[in-house]
């Protein structure tokens, strides 16, 4: 069975971090996949954000966090992560883990950041 289990979301202040963590199970080899994250704001399309997009780890990033996210990926623990610097009242959102290979996707049920003053 497949699952994508995120963690880390939670209330923050402008300026504030966030690490959000993706555990994932039942994808083998995990290091074969394609991941990233996702967010999704209420009444809006859901967005990636940031992805690992070959396996010798290069990255792309939406231009709203560039320089303010990095995401990684641990093929020993199966766990992406997405590191969130600098947070604005726009980075509000469900953040969603996704995992990817030869079309079959795989997604998570998302956890929510919310940044307030």
């Amino acid at each position: 069975q497949v699952q994508l289990v995120e963690s880390g979301g939670g209330l923050v202040q402008p300026g504030g971090s966030l690490t959000l963590s993706c555990a994932v199970s039942g994808l083998t080899p995990f290091n074969m996949y394609a991941v990233s994250w996702y967010r999704q704001h209420p009444g809006r399309v859901r967005e990636r954000v940031a992805a690992i997009i070959s396996a010798a780890g290069a990255t792309n990033y939406a231009d709203s966090v560039k320089d303010r996210f990095t995401i990684s990926r641990d093929n020993d623990k199966n766990t992406v992560s997405l590191e969130m610097n600098n947070l604005e009242f726009d980075d509000t959102a469900v953040y969603f883990c996704y995992a990817v290979r030869y079309g079959n996707e795989y997604w998570g049920q998302g956890t929510q950041v919310v940044v307030f003053s």
